[in-house]
């Protein structure tokens, strides 16, 4: 088959022959028949023919070229350039894909910047202050039960009103603790030796040997660490090597 150009198939032309001679069985009779039942001369059958085969011919041609330009546009251009026109589509899909997942951590990264700003927010303009008012009311109530207990040493003491006052002491001071535990807030943890991120030192006393030297004596007042951030150090009383 040349470039082009469509040999049509043999069954093509004979149903389009046999389509041909049906309409003009199905015509010839009306030509025959005139509006009074005369017949029509042979001459004006025969160039109604003619006129049929015409248009029929005019088809098939139309039909032949139409198939030809798309076999033509297929093999030369639709074909070569279908694995490029796949390649690129690929291409559109990884992008958009790529695009989806960079904006997907993208909002990943706001919204967990968004939260901690939140909480941060939160915590130092609402909890922060409420907590350090917490630890002044320990420290009013560690005061007193100091004085509770010096007032009920003695067994007499303890037996009367003042040792049940301290014992009643003793338990709001616990539930105050408590309180504060479930606010994240802890207590700096007992040390031998002094930490200076978690300690401070108000008071020194002479030690004879270098390896006492950092050694916690006495803890004078606590101190409270919340979400790892030290709200308080504790105050010590500490030995030093000279």
């Amino acid at each position: 088959m040349s470039k082009g150009k469509i040999e049509l198939p043999s069954e093509f032309a004979s149903a389009m022959q046999q389509l041909s001679a049906e309409a003009a069985k199905a015509i010839a009779p009306d030509l025959r028949n005139g509006p009074d039942d005369e017949t029509l001369p042979a001459e004006e059958i025969r160039q109604e023919f003619v006129a049929l085969n015409e248009r029929m011919a005019g088809m098939e041609k139309l039909l032949a070229d139409g198939l030809a330009k798309l076999a033509s546009a297929g093999s030369q251009n639709g074909v070569a350039e279908l694995p490029a026109q796949m390649r690129k589509m690929d291409e559109h899909l990884a992008a958009l894909r790529n695009t989806e997942s960079v904006n997907h951590r993208l909002f990943n990264t706001l919204h967990q910047e968004l939260k901690s700003y939140r909480d941060n927010f939160l915590r130092d303009t609402l909890q922060k202050p409420f907590i350090r008012d917490l630890i002044v009311l320990f420290d009013d109530l560690t005061t007193l039960q100091g004085q509770m207990r010096s007032a009920a040493s003695s067994p007499e003491a303890r037996q009367s009103v003042v040792g049940q006052w301290s014992d009643n002491l003793d338990n709001a001071i616990h539930a105050l603790l408590e309180v504060m535990h479930r606010m994240e807030v802890t207590e700096v943890e007992s040390r031998d030796t002094v930490d200076r991120t978690l300690h401070k030192v108000v008071s020194y006393e002479p030690s004879d040997f270098a390896e006492d030297d950092g050694r916690i004596v006495m803890r004078v007042r606590r101190g409270f660490v919340w979400r790892d951030q030290v709200l308080r150090p504790e105050e010590v009383v500490a030995r030093r090597f000279s």
